[in-house]
């Protein structure tokens, strides 16, 4: 287990001060990877540099991105932090959860939303689990430094104390995030060709639950190239049968 594991994206974020926080806070606890989706100030600005005290090196090594999806490809896990309940079929979990549920082997980012918005039910389609700090249940409402940093601090002692009883045998790979959102690519590639999102206004809603289904199953890679065949084969029978009609 591995601190360079672990990164931060910050979605959207709003004010230059909370974004060096994030930045200072992410260092405490010995963490360097921070991701940043189409932030609101500009990036870096001397406000943010400033506020990172000395975290200015993460600031300056941070990546940056237009779009979720581009962010998150090459992440076995995303863990969306929300202070809402969704109605979503996604699994929510607490921090003693992480423990148990989460191989921090592997490549796993924690996603925080706009300090105004928090995540929408779009950008919750790319995590495989949400996950609630607790909090007085009449006022849930952090702040997005305070909430990486208690994370931060909690997954610190996670990977310091080695605890985790992960057993996956070492022959199963974990499919990557590039992998799966490829098969889904060709799902959908196919589905869109016997018009089944036919009611064009219900089909974000459709691709966010396809995205749900497919991230949250910790496919591994053998299955995810099962399923593309599958998908691929579908297409190419439908083909050959359209082509002997013809």
């Amino acid at each position: 287990m591995s601190a360079k594991n672990i990164s931060f994206i910050l979605h959207k974020p709003q004010l230059s001060e909370n974004i060096g926080a994030c930045a200072r806070g992410m260092k405490n606890f010995n963490f360097e990877k921070l991701i940043v989706i189409d932030p609101k100030p500009i990036f870096p600005n001397d406000k943010i540099l400033a506020t990172s005290v000395g975290a200015k090196n993460i600031i300056n090594k941070s990546k940056v991105f237009n779009h979720l999806e581009s962010a998150v490809k090459n992440i076995d896990y995303v863990i969306a932090t929300s202070a809402r309940f969704r109605n979503k079929n996604i699994q929510h979990i607490n921090l003693e959860d992480l423990k148990k549920k989460i191989d921090f082997k592997k490549k796993v980012a924690f996603l925080f939303g706009s300090e105004a918005s928090g995540l929408s039910n779009e950008e919750i389609s790319y995590a495989n689990y949400t996950l609630q700090i607790p909090t007085n249940k009449d006022f849930k409402s952090l702040n997005l430094s305070h909430s990486l940093i208690i994370i931060a601090q909690f997954v610190s002692n996670i990977i310091r104390l080695k605890t985790l009883p992960y057993k996956k045998s070492k022959k199963v790979k974990q499919a990557s995030k590039e992998e799966i959102y490829n098969m889904i690519s060709l799902c959908i590639k196919n589905l869109e060709q016997i018009n089944f999102f036919k009611h064009r206004e219900k089909k974000p809603k459709m691709l966010q639950n396809l995205r749900n289904i497919f991230y949250k199953m910790d496919l591994s890679d053998k299955e995810t190239r099962i399923l593309s065949s599958v998908f691929a084969s579908l297409g190419k029978k439908r083909w050959l049968t359209k082509l002997r009609v013809s």
